[in-house]
């Protein structure tokens, strides 16, 4: 921590210097009078609750949105770009967590494109270099200490390579500040620590870095100061060392119980499923975890255990759903670790909800109206998804709160087995506390969880019995009754490789 004091009180200019910005979208205030300065060379984290003003605020600055009030310099010099390529060209890269990769495309075109090397066929005719584009490719990724088939098409990668790629894009730009937002959220631990020695290097070289991020043991590890912005306001700014119950404080104004559940007694099987290595079993009132690094395969078999083919056209498998509405029938839900995945953006809160259970909420006359909005209103209340308007575009929410809206949609039917792929992806602290309180109250009443995490406190605070995959193969379990630790539980998961 004092080496990061050090760099801070050598002098440094200010970078940026953003003076009492604000923002309105119609009646609603994201920001409001916001001012606060990043010094040149130095990581700023920026913390704030779903819905705070933190996006908004980075897509002022990478030239998405115009300032409604208020100015913004860099280096001294007003600054307000008028497009997101504008913003690239003065080196403002924004690195979002929504990612965008064209997936037809290769790695190495995803990571080059807009700025692809150039040659000449026969003196004459330009083309692209594609010698030159892998091989910037390759140097990039080898900076972030990935092993990435700069040939594989997007679309074939894991959302972690994915989010591996779009990074490496960002530093491919000759960046003077790079906006990170959620970088780590489904990177496990050896991914994020190549990300951060990367992040460092790029601060020491007088990149200046703002980085959004709801694990706040990030924060202590990597940033130098702190804004925390809370309604659109900012409401606290501090420096290395971090006081973290002042930081959660000062992102909800209250108090938070992050503790979640009680003891639970098991019941009948409710799934298992043969694995090379030993079985999967989850009973009622249970919570199996699945660990394991970047290509484990427990992505792989959520989505099995959900109905989703993965294998060759007619294979079958009678361990399995034959497919997603036979999953549905049976009472499972599935929570991917792309939101996007399981929403329909242009549709309403109140459709997506009841979308898988539609029949359920018909007469033979037509959709019930009332007994929708019912349902809707009281999964909306109790889930805390804010604003509290059913009829909202999902897509105009926060992305903790579109996290919360895909499992209300399980809780508007019958639900036994929910599975569960990074489940607080990209939430803040007091909606993680939320979603992990729903998981182990669901699990208290009877349900059955089968839970994948790259966060290992989370993973370890709320199973029962932890499953450790490589490849598919189960390479080991622990469960509560070794009174297992997180130490204990890294080294386990690190033999499986």
């Amino acid at each position: 921590m004092d080496s990061r004091r050090d760099a801070l009180d050598g002098g440094a200019m200010t970078h940026i210097r953003i003076a009492n910005v604000s923002k309105f979208f119609g009646a609603t205030c994201a920001l409001s009078d916001v001012s606060l300065e990043v010094k040149s060379g130095s990581i700023l984290a920026l913390l704030g609750e779903n819905g705070a003003g933190k996006s908004t605020l980075i897509k002022i600055l990478s030239g998405i949105y115009p300032p409604d009030a208020g100015r913004i310099e860099l280096d001294g010099q007003p600054a307000h770009f008028k497009s997101l390529p504008e913003a690239i060209a003065a080196g403002v890269v924004l690195v979002p967590q929504e990612l965008r990769v064209a997936g037809a495309l290769s790695v190495a075109e995803n990571m080059l494109l807009g700025y692809l090397p150039s040659r000449r066929v026969a003196g004459l005719l330009p083309c692209v270099d594609a010698r030159a584009m892998k091989e910037s490719a390759r140097a990039i990724l080898g900076d972030l200490d990935v092993n990435i088939d700069v040939d594989a098409r997007a679309r074939d990668l894991t959302f972690a390579e994915r989010q591996l790629v779009v990074i490496g894009r960002a530093l491919g730009h000759k960046t003077r500040i790079l906006i990170l937002d959620e970088p780590t959220a489904s990177l496990e631990r050896r991914e994020t620590e190549r990300l951060f020695t990367v992040l460092r290097r790029l601060r020491n070289q007088g990149v200046t870095i703002i980085y959004i991020s709801h694990r706040l043991e990030e924060v202590d590890i990597l940033a130098d100061e702190c804004a925390v912005l809370r309604d659109g306001r900012l409401a606290a700014m501090s420096s290395a060392p971090f006081e973290r119950n002042d930081l959660i404080h000062a992102m909800t104004g209250r108090e938070l119980d992050l503790q979640a559940g009680g003891a639970r007694s098991a019941g009948d099987v409710r799934v298992s499923v043969s694995l090379p290595g030993g079985a999967l079993t989850c009973r009622q009132g249970e919570v199996i975890g699945l660990g394991g690094l970047l290509g484990s395969g427990a992505t792989e078999l959520l989505r099995r255990l959900f109905g989703v083919r993965s294998g060759r056209p007619g294979e079958r498998n009678s361990e399995y759903p034959r497919d997603v509405p036979a999953a549905i029938e049976n009472g499972v839900g599935f929570v991917p670790g792309e939101r996007a995945l399981s929403l329909v953006m242009a549709l309403s809160v109140r459709d997506n909800i009841v979308l898988p259970h539609i029949s359920a909420f018909c007469t033979a006359s037509g959709r019930d109206e009332q007994k929708i909005t019912a349902a809707v209103v009281r999964l909306m209340t109790l889930l805390d998804i804010r604003p509290h308007n059913p009829d909202m575009p999902v897509r105009g929410l926060s992305g903790g709160n579109q996290q919360k809206v895909v499992f209300a949609k399980w809780l508007a039917g019958r639900l036994d087995l929910l599975l569960l792929d990074e489940p607080t992806n990209g939430v803040d602290i007091a909606a993680k506390a939320h979603i992990h309180r729903y998981i182990a109250d669901f699990a208290s009443s009877g349900g059955a969880v089968i839970l994948s995490s790259s966060d290992m406190p989370e993973l370890l605070g709320l199973s029962d019995c932890v499953v450790a995959l490589r490849q598919g193969r189960v390479v080991g379990r622990v469960s509560r009754d070794n009174t297992y630790g997180e130490a204990s539980l890294r080294a386990l998961l690190e033999t499986a490789v």
